[in-house]
């Protein structure tokens, strides 16, 4: 038995990328860049992987530039915008509780003299519209908040972003990490006025080792990675082909948005009511977060006793966000979560290869697991 509900922290490759990836490491495997033949048909999939991006955003295609990475489209985003517009002032707003590809970088701009608001989550996990409001002055230039939270699993409500900086007339810039979110809500970022929005193919069954940044058509901002000028400059290095065009499939081999959603939606209230028939089982996600992420406590069994238990038994699931090995969960600290459920939580995340039988089987384990370690 396997069973994988690690899926936040990466999914398996969908058969549609894996074998147009194949094709492109063995017969189409020209650099776009090059004018001959092979380089101009590796330039053509490129920009029909570019497209396929564009049409999942409702985006235009010239608004989508290819990234080595979601981290990579996040360091895009935020230095560059912030490295565009220093001259107007040196606010950013973003929260607690964001990824490490984005605190990181905020702890960077700390460094350099830039002033960092970090607004605080509520219990859920969420940002107070009113409180984003409030930190806005005249001197910010960029806000940065992510879509979905990767640990509980919080949405965002990012679409009142641009009305709060509206009521306060300001002109800063929109980034949203929407790694996330991205082929599991819908997302229009012109529609909801962001300017910035970064992607992955790994957490669609697509390759790791590409992402996309959408920036606003006519928004000017400073690349981040310089040299030979691909991505119109934006990304300078050899597109990696084979990864993009395993992107572009991924997208394409994506399950209607919403229906798969309801469809997820349904299984994870099936887990809910029947992993909470264990006892001292505690569900630390919001009710109404992304249902493809739940977060757990299986109070007075530690958060790696559970993983490894579970792993021994060909389930892989995950003690919390991937990118911070080896440390307490800052997300779960931020939103007040007692230690004790803490220590003992898990993430379980789901996907479109997801059976109900997985998660009966599931269940059994951490039921069978919890009486055995307590006893």
């Amino acid at each position: 038995m396997e069973i994988y509900l690690d899926n936040s922290a990466t999914t398996k490759v969908c058969r549609e990328a894996a074998d147009a990836m194949m094709k492109m490491l063995t017969e189409n495997y020209g650099n776009p860049s090059s004018l001959h033949k092979k380089g101009i048909e590796a330039s053509k999939a490129l920009e029909n992987a570019r497209q396929y991006i564009a049409d999942a955003l409702s985006c235009q295609k010239d608004e989508i530039y290819f990234t080595p990475s979601g981290t990579a489209a996040n360091n895009t985003a935020i230095f560059g915008a912030v490295n565009a517009n220093k001259r107007r002032g040196n606010r950013i707003i973003t929260t607690s509780l964001e990824h490490p590809s984005v605190n990181e970088c905020m702890k960077k701009l700390e460094e350099q003299g830039f002033e960092v608001i970090r607004l605080r989550p509520d219990i859920n996990g969420a940002f107070s519209p009113a409180e984003l409001m409030n930190a806005i002055n005249s001197k910010t230039i960029l806000i940065s908040i992510m879509a979905v939270n990767n640990e509980i699993g919080t949405i965002n409500p990012i679409n009142q972003i641009k009305s709060a900086l509206r009521r306060v007339n300001s002109q800063a810039l929109i980034h949203v990490d929407a790694v996330q979110g991205f082929g599991k809500i819908p997302l229009n970022p012109a529609k909801t006025g962001i300017d910035l929005m970064s992607v992955s193919a790994h957490k669609i069954h697509g390759p790791k080792g590409a992402g996309a940044l959408y920036i606003r058509k006519g928004l000017k901002i400073h690349p981040h990675l310089v040299g030979g000028g691909q991505e119109k400059g934006m990304v300078s290095g050899t597109e990696p082909i084979p990864a993009i065009i395993g992107f572009g499939e991924a997208v394409r081999a994506l399950p209607n948005v919403t229906a798969e959603l309801a469809h997820i939606k349904e299984l994870r209230d099936y887990f809910v009511r029947e992993v909470t028939k264990t006892d001292g089982v505690h569900i630390n996600s919001p009710a109404d977060a992304l249902p493809y992420i739940i977060n757990l406590s299986v109070t007075g069994v530690p958060s790696q006793t559970i993983v490894n238990s579970l792993s021994e038994k060909g389930i892989y699931v995950s003690a919390g966000s991937a990118c911070k090995k080896g440390h307490r969960s800052e997300v779960l600290t931020a939103i007040g979560l007692d230690g004790r459920l803490i220590d003992s939580a898990i993430r379980i995340s789901l996907s479109r290869y997801t059976a109900k039988s997985d998660l009966d089987e599931v269940v059994s384990a951490i039921d069978s697991i919890a009486k055995r370690i307590r006893r």
